[in-house]
């Protein structure tokens, strides 16, 4: 009978799993800039080319609760390793595919891959991280898919615009190919013996604090990551190149590595509620800038915002996830990430006819209409939270709990 694992105490995510999460996140966000080029390479109205970004989250989201509960049997790093196999076979298919529908499919299956790498990362953090630190360490790993943010919009429309869109997914493919090699290093660390799917599942759909913040995931995805992949397009409608729209895209990759810096610090002095505010004010103004003018400055400035709204209110949810069914820690975090990328992908769908017409004020003045709600629900629950389980709103606190769990 093998031993059981030694318990893993870090405070930090490990570099390979922070690389492969850059990789993961680059993959999931060079596509925006590059939808027009697409269109136009494949000779199919933008409308249609926006499937190759709402097919891949909604594989990515859809096959959450499969690696969550892959993970919560088989093992961290045996299902990331494995599933970024299977992405790097999917990216170099897209890079080679000649049609919108076969490129659509192979996105699906890059999107589903992908998809175990950043769910599965937050867990290992929830395994290996004392609740009391945890954000800290996620905000690192924040930092990481901040980075492949900023450097997929950039790169991405710069080398679609001045080499091919399929030399991205190509790049994407190779590195994910090396982080499936690099990952052997990375220690696996215990998980709680639990029994089959019913009950993992059941763990963490009988919980309601875990359906309010699957619901809130759902609207976030919804608000900022199926709509701000517009904001390239909606600087292309105006006449600016593609790679000019990405590089201002861009910024928001930037602020949002920045800011997880500020978060970090801030984690110990402001309670989850006032990062959620904070975090959600800000993407209601930066929405509210692009929907009353779309220009290279308001651009920048509202992709600066949605950094910073990302970087305090959704390190803040992805924080609560990790803590809600920690004997199903992976199967929760999955279903988190699940509702978030489903949202995004219904969004994205939502808005490509209002793209394809040119009404992006529309669709971005909506997108500051449902920020609004989500802030105050996501403050209200988030308080009510603390105050029936003891926490007092504050992480040290929070942290006591989680270990008696």
């Amino acid at each position: 009978m093998t031993a059981p694992a030694p318990p893993v105490t870090l405070s930090r995510p490990p570099l390979a799993l922070s690389v492969a999460s850059f990789v993961s996140s680059f993959d999931r966000f060079a596509v925006g800039p590059m939808l027009v080029l697409i269109a136009l390479d494949l000779r199919v109205p933008l409308a249609a080319a926006v499937a190759a970004a709402s097919g891949y989250y909604l594989a990515y989201g859809l096959t959450q609760p499969l690696w969550g509960v892959l993970s919560d049997r088989f093992g961290r790093l045996p299902v990331m390793r494995g599933a970024l196999l299977g992405a790097a076979v999917a990216g170099v298919v897209s890079a080679l595919m000649p049609a919108l529908g076969t490129l659509v499919g192979a996105r699906v299956v890059a999107g589903a891959c992908f998809g175990a790498v950043i769910p599965t990362s937050l867990t290992y953090v929830g395994d290996t991280v004392a609740p009391s630190i945890r954000q800290r360490a996620l905000s690192d790993l924040m930092g990481a898919t901040a980075l492949g943010t900023a450097v997929a919009t950039g790169l991405g429309g710069v080398l679609a615009d001045l080499v091919d869109w399929r030399a991205v997914f190509a790049i994407s493919a190779a590195c994910a190919l090396a982080c499936a090699a690099g990952l052997r290093t990375v220690p696996e660390p215990p998980r709680g013996a639990m029994g089959g799917l019913g009950t993992h599942v059941g763990a963490v759909l009988a919980d309601r604090w875990a359906l309010l913040v699957f619901a809130l995931a759902f609207v976030e995805g919804a608000v900022l990551l199926g709509v701000m992949p517009f904001l390239a397009p909606a600087l292309q409608h105006h006449g600016v190149s593609a790679a000019v729209a990405g590089l201002a895209a861009a910024v928001y990759g930037i602020g949002l590595w920045l800011l997880t810096r500020l978060v970090k610090r801030l984690t110990q002095r402001w309670p989850p509620t006032a990062l959620i505010a904070v975090g959600g004010a800000q993407m209601c103004v930066g929405y509210a800038l692009v929907a009353a003018h779309v220009s290279l400055p308001t651009v920048m400035a509202a992709a600066l915002l949605f950094g910073g709204g990302w970087s305090f209110m959704h390190s803040s949810l992805q924080t609560w996830a990790t803590s809600v069914a920690p004997r199903a820690r992976g199967t929760a975090v999955a279903f988190f990430a699940a509702a978030l990328f489903v949202g995004s992908a219904v969004s994205s769908w939502a808005g490509g006819p209002a793209a394809e017409s040119g009404a992006y004020g529309l669709l971005f003045g909506v997108a500051a209409a449902v920020a609004l709600p989500l802030t105050v629900v996501a403050v209200v629950g988030r308080h009510r939270y603390a105050a029936r389980t003891g926490a007092a709103g504050s992480l040290p606190a929070e942290g006591a709990r989680g270990q008696a769990e």
